[in-house]
């Protein structure tokens, strides 16, 4: 029985160590986002040329029901907030489905195609969506995990503070 409490109480300090990076503060986070240019069909989209503004980059897919989810506070919080630059970053490998979705949903915000998933591999995101709040600096300041309400009086007051 003791040996049984010491594997377990082993095991709970061990997983508190290497620690789960899915927290709303993560490793990454104070730390400068990671560079990197995609194409949004029509010109390339470079992370840095949105230094000086607040950048919501938000990983999403159009087989995610979560993620579609949350596209419509997304957007509400575009209208809101048109100075918060929001970059949704879609890791479908279909190109069809991205094509067709977009084609049937129009977004007013960027979006941009990384069916290679090289810029969430960046991010350490394999789960969708999660969405890094990166300040004027280029520095990520928090982590969003799963659909949010965007439109949130919590949330927004966040960001305006930023």
């Amino acid at each position: 029985m003791c040996s049984r409490k010491i594997s377990v109480a082993f095991l709970t300090c061990l997983v508190s160590l290497t620690g789960c990076d899915r927290g709303d503060h993560p490793r990454t986070t104070e730390k400068i986002a990671p560079d990197f240019t995609l194409n949004d069909g029509s010109r390339s989209v470079h992370l840095a040329d949105y230094r000086g503004k607040v950048v919501l980059l938000n990983f999403w897919a159009t087989w995610c029901a979560p993620c579609i989810a949350e596209l419509p506070s997304l957007q509400a919080l575009h209208r809101q907030m048109p100075n918060i630059v929001i970059l949704a970053v879609s890791v479908d490998q279909d190109a069809d489905a991205y094509s067709r979705f977009l084609t049937e949903h129009p977004l007013t915000f960027t979006t941009l195609d990384d069916p290679a998933r090289k810029v969430n591999a960046l991010y350490g995101t394999m789960l969708f969506p999660e969405t890094y709040v990166i300040d004027r600096n280029g520095i990520i300041r928090r982590k969003f995990i799963s659909a949010q309400d965007w439109t949130n009086p919590e949330i927004e007051d966040y960001l305006s503070h930023l």
